[in-house]
């Protein structure tokens, strides 16, 4: 295809996850003519589709660093976005379980932690604890008001809805399989059944799980700039019939993630996970030998579980920044400030919390733009 043949555009947004809706649809909003490529048939497939559905408080994480931030504000706009635009959630509450004495001194450091983070947790001492939760053993709790859960897939449509009415655009079946850069243009291949070449002036790569390999072909962009990826796949179980829980239920976290935890569905369906599984590629396979552990894990604060009620669910691969044994990586959104690239932004490792965090994303990638 020769230069006259490239299509000119303003702004492209690379991947349709929530994370390229949310900035898609702020740059929408800002004038901008702004056009999504994704390389799926559909919208949301990969990590926005295969996670706990929570939505953060903003607890666990360092302060300053970009998730606590991010966490904190997103999650207050996504609460009032979700209010506004009809999508389905509930600020259902969170219960952070210490299930032997020797864990209360955890509890008391996610405490301290989420005070720095402005997050306000209640601690609940033993009898409260299983006077709330008669069925969950434990030493004592935290207990988080401002925790709740989202039907993630309805969020996406409403962004999409968003965009669309502001103008923008967006495409399935579009892998960006390169870009070029060079100054201020920036020029990318596009596959699929109607492979291209689009020039835009405004990139931003929300590719999730491929945001790091496509960096990687990415002419123009500093290689030493460019982060290693590390992949964690995480498996959910569901849990048929009834229950007694109408909170989320977490044990302190472990390293490389939460913990198996409790969450619900808008529905009441019980699920736990997810747990940590280190790969080399990202794999969504389940094993559904994982259910013992799964089980064993669990039973140390519901001594009630029943394992044979445990189905193999989904699993959900995790872009890290770290590997196994590395203190956890904060988001990264790399602008021009640092690769030098005009009007080009990387979002590297936006794991949870992003789906909590994805409007206040938006907005950040907003201001680097700017």
């Amino acid at each position: 295809m020769s230069a006259e043949d490239t299509l000119r555009v303003g702004t492209v947004v690379i991947g349709a996850g929530v994370i390229g809706l949310a900035v898609a649809r702020a740059l929408a909003q800002q004038g901008q003519q702004v056009l999504v490529l994704e390389e799926g048939k559909y919208f949301g497939e990969g990590v926005s589709s295969r996670n706990s559905e929570v939505i953060h408080a903003g607890i666990y994480y360092p302060d300053r660093s970009l998730k606590a931030a991010l966490c904190v504000q997103g999650r207050d706009m996504l609460y009032r976005y979700c209010q506004d635009r009809g999508v389905p959630h509930r600020k259902c509450g969170k219960w952070i379980v210490a299930a032997a004495p020797a864990q209360v001194d955890v509890l008391e450091r996610i405490r301290h932690q989420a005070r720095c983070n402005g997050v306000a947790l209640d601690f609940i001492d033993r009898t409260s604890f299983r006077r709330a939760l008669p069925d969950v053993t434990g030493a004592a709790a935290l207990y988080s008001p401002e925790t709740g859960i989202v039907d993630s897939h309805q969020l996406m449509l409403a962004m999409l809805a968003d965009l669309q009415a502001a103008g923008g655009e967006l495409v399935y079946q579009a892998p960006v399989e390169a870009v070029e850069s060079d100054g201020d243009q920036h020029v990318l291949s596009v596959g699929g059944p109607a492979p291209c070449r689009l020039q835009a002036k405004r990139v931003v790569n929300a590719a999730g799980l491929g945001a790091i390999p496509l960096a990687q072909r990415w002419q123009g962009y500093p290689p030493q700039c460019c982060p290693t990826p590390y992949y964690a796949r995480g498996v959910y179980f569901s849990y048929t019939g009834k229950h007694p829980f109408r909170q989320l239920v977490y044990p302190v976290p472990e390293p490389g993630g939460l913990g198996i935890h409790l969450t619900l569905d808008l529905a009441g369906q019980l699920r736990f996970g997810p747990d940590v599984e280190w790969i080399d590629r990202p794999d969504y396979r389940v094993d559904a030998g994982r259910a013992q552990a799964f089980a064993e894990a669990i039973r140390q604060w519901w001594p009630g579980l029943d394992p044979a009620r445990l189905q193999p669910a989904y699993a959900g691969v995790r872009p890290k920044l770290v590997g196994p044994g590395e203190p956890a990586a904060d988001f990264m959104i790399q602008g021009a400030a640092s690769h030098g690239l005009s009007g080009v932004v990387h979002l590297f490792g936006i794991e949870s919390p992003g789906l909590t965090a994805s409007l206040a994303i938006a907005e950040e990638v907003v201001r680097q733009l700017r």
